[in-house]
């Protein structure tokens, strides 16, 4: 259940990165509190995730896993560059969270 948990508490977190550009510094209201209520949502299930995995490997996880997802979105649906250094950068994410479960400590 807690790979669900932080599953769900990624998503949210991706949509606090596309919120956030669209709040476009907070001047938006709406998008602005899309922001806000995302994030707290994400944070709830990155606690409820939080139960049962180790706090550094689960946080690790979730904002590396929602960094990657951010960039990806942004490239799919955005209109934002992927290169190679983009490319070589979430495979470098993709390795050190597939370290980290190696260690099993979730």
């Amino acid at each position: 259940m807690s790979w669900l948990y932080l599953a769900i508490a990624v998503v949210f977190e991706v949509a606090v990165g596309i919120f956030a550009s669209k709040a476009n510094g907070f001047r938006h209201l709406g998008w602005t509190a899309a922001t806000l209520v995302s994030g707290a949502i994400g944070t709830l299930f990155l606690s409820f995730a939080l139960l049962t995995f180790d706090v550094g490997v689960g946080y690790a996880i979730w904002t590396s896993v929602s960094g990657v997802g951010i960039v990806v979105v942004g490239a799919l649906f955005l209109g934002q560059r992927m290169d190679w250094r983009k490319a070589l950068g979430i495979a470098a994410v993709v390795g050190g969270v597939v370290g980290l479960q190696l260690t099993g400590a979730a």
